[in-house]
């Protein structure tokens, strides 16, 4: 039974935006589901229509933006809530870090261009590609960008417009998408026992710091995530 990793290697064999594009559409739908919800959320926040997709547009992070505004909901003030957005958007640096092959080269506006198209899922589609032989680079990573930009600044925008037909997210199970899509880019990374170590130190941070009050969560995130890193470098691992 081919696994998805092997797909993904058989479906095109170049590194192209098309490949790319074609890769990330079923994770796309999560993005989608999550996006309606930050745009009823935001709304709620007190954010227009045309505010919540000119954030999506200038920011483009989803789980940045959604701490942003629950913490302005909770009344944490404007440089509160920003501070938890930038300090959970830091995973950005890793993330981009861990790739420098795809910016290598590259002219300063492909180099922007694709630094602000980096997320979660483009990653994660990336790093299981190669990971099942197949062909992925800078066009692979943009053109699956460029797929979750446009469906998160849709979805954002029709979340806003149909809110008052949908007050409470919550209740249709959507603020659940978002938890669901990182639990799906996780089991795709994942590659075994190699990586039980880092990934179990990276939980056992976030649960302690978020359980025992020491951090924020966003935060603890990020504290977690180089946690993870530092023990993977331990290890010898990639």
């Amino acid at each position: 039974m081919l696994t998805y990793q092997a797909m993904l290697s058989m479906r095109d064999e170049d590194d192209s935006y098309l490949t790319g594009a074609r890769a990330i559409a079923p994770l796309a739908v999560g993005v989608a589901i999550y996006g309606m919800a930050f745009g009823l959320l935001a709304t709620q926040a007190g954010f227009s229509p045309f505010e919540i997709t000119g954030m999506g547009g200038v920011v483009f992070a989803g789980s940045s933006q959604i701490v942003f505004t629950q913490q302005w909901l909770a009344g944490a003030g404007a440089l509160a809530a920003l501070a938890a957005a930038v300090a959970l958007n830091l995973r950005i640096l890793l993330i981009t870090g861990s790739i420098p092959d795809v910016f290598a080269g590259r002219p300063f506006w492909q180099v922007a261009l694709a630094a602000h198209l980096a997320a979660d899922e483009n990653w994660a589609m990336l790093l299981a590609r190669r990971a099942a032989g197949g062909a992925a680079g800078y066009r692979f990573f943009v053109g699956a960008g460029l797929v979750q930009f446009v469906v998160w600044l849709a979805a954002t925008t029709a979340g806003a417009v149909l809110s008052e037909a949908i007050p409470d997210p919550r209740r249709l199970g959507m603020d659940f998408a978002f938890t669901a899509a990182f639990i799906a880019i996780a089991l795709t990374l994942f590659r075994g026992r190699a990586d039980v170590a880092p990934w179990a130190a990276s939980l056992a941070v976030v649960l302690i710091a978020v359980a025992t009050g020491w951090l924020a969560p966003p935060w603890a995130l990020v504290l977690g995530g180089v946690s993870g890193a530092a023990v993977a470098g331990v290890f010898g691992h990639d």
